[in-house]
């Protein structure tokens, strides 16, 4: 059965550049919208069932976060993007949600495409969610690839109670601190990772069975997944640092400088997750072969010790009528005791040697 990737690429053969089509999983519900406007003196945050509603409430000298949950609507990407004067491409890549992480600087908006990871409890898996982040003037637009849980609980906190710099601070700190944020849930999804490691590492070694191998080989598949995610990072956050777009003021790429350490320290610790899921699947070979050779010890002393035995019960076997031994009376019993001494002095070598 071809995967959600290979069927999305076939749905776009023959399209031309910019033409907007959804390559995520199947939805049907609406788009939800949401409007954040603040300055360093109030804020007022606002849910609408429409784009036209939340645009119409932004207002000269506040700064503006509009965020949009649901990509699968096309006529609505394209109307916002007419509304803003977005590209085309840009467009095609916030609807493209196989897009890889990158940053581009248009004329006149900046655009951020990322990854948002969590880990899920319920099924122990890595989801994720792709988040375009679109800088234009005063405002902030986020479009999120489903509803539901994200990584801006913290933003929408420190904006409500005036904490930190945020309120104090434009719309290109709030582009930094949304980075930032996903870059955060990142950690706690790689901690929920690590846990998960450690308990296949102890059962593993407790007692090796398959099922722990499908887990590790599950596990690395997501770390693949996580790592394709978070290795254009470095470049993304390298592309902002080096542009001159106005836009971004020097305080902030200050504080970018900082969340490019982050993501550093993101790849690293998937790094170290991939080696260890590696030694983990290498600990698993290596012990199912120790106990295979264990068994086949086992079974190599056993034929060992009647090989002899064998021998001089094939040879008294033989359908012979003149032999020396045959018709002494003592020679049943001599030839047990022969046949249980080899037996014991062979068990006696294996064991002087060390043999099991």
């Amino acid at each position: 059965m071809p995967n959600r990737d290979t069927i999305s690429r076939k749905h776009k053969l023959g399209q031309p550049p910019g033409a907007l089509l959804y390559t995520g999983a199947p939805r049907t519900e609406k788009a939800t919208f949401s409007l954040t406007s603040y300055n360093d003196k109030s804020h007022s945050e606002h849910i609408y069932s429409n784009f036209a509603s939340c645009f119409e409430k932004t207002i000269p000298g506040f700064t503006h976060w509009i965020n949009i949950e649901g990509l699968h609507d096309t006529e609505l990407v394209g109307s916002i993007g007419e509304r803003f004067g977005i590209h085309p491409l840009t467009l095609e890549d916030v609807m493209n949600t196989q897009t890889r992480p990158k940053f581009e600087d248009y004329d006149g908006y900046l655009v951020v495409i990322l990854k948002m990871i969590r880990f899920d409890r319920e099924t122990r898996k890595v989801v994720i969610e792709q988040l375009v982040i679109i800088l234009k003037d005063q405002i902030v637009i986020t479009f999120q690839e489903k509803d539901g849980e994200d990584a801006f609980d913290h933003v929408r906190h420190r904006i409500n109670v005036s904490k930190g710099r945020i309120r104090k601070s434009g719309a290109d700190y709030l582009c930094y601190a949304l980075m930032d944020a996903v870059v955060d849930y990142y950690f706690e999804a790689l901690e929920r990772i690590g846990d998960l490691v450690e308990e296949l590492e102890e059962a593993l070694i407790e007692e090796p069975k398959q099922e722990i191998m499908h887990r590790l080989h599950d596990l690395k598949r997501q770390m693949i997944m996580l790592r394709k995610s978070v290795w254009p990072l470095r470049e993304l956050i390298n592309n902002i640092e080096r542009s001159e777009n106005p836009q971004i003021t020097d305080n902030t790429h200050l504080y970018l400088r900082d969340l490019k350490d982050h993501i550093v320290l993101v790849i690293d610790t998937v790094e170290t997750y991939r080696d260890l899921l590696s030694g983990l699947m290498d600990l698993y070979l290596s012990s199912v072969s120790n106990r295979m050779n264990e068994v086949m010890k086992v079974l190599a002393i056993i034929s060992t010790v009647f090989i002899p035995v064998t021998f001089l019960a094939g040879v008294y076997g033989m359908n012979f009528d003149i032999m020396p031994e045959l018709h002494d009376p003592r020679a049943y019993y001599i030839l047990w005791g022969v046949m249980i001494l080899l037996m014991v002095l062979q068990i006696s070598y294996f064991k002087k040697r060390k043999w099991f």
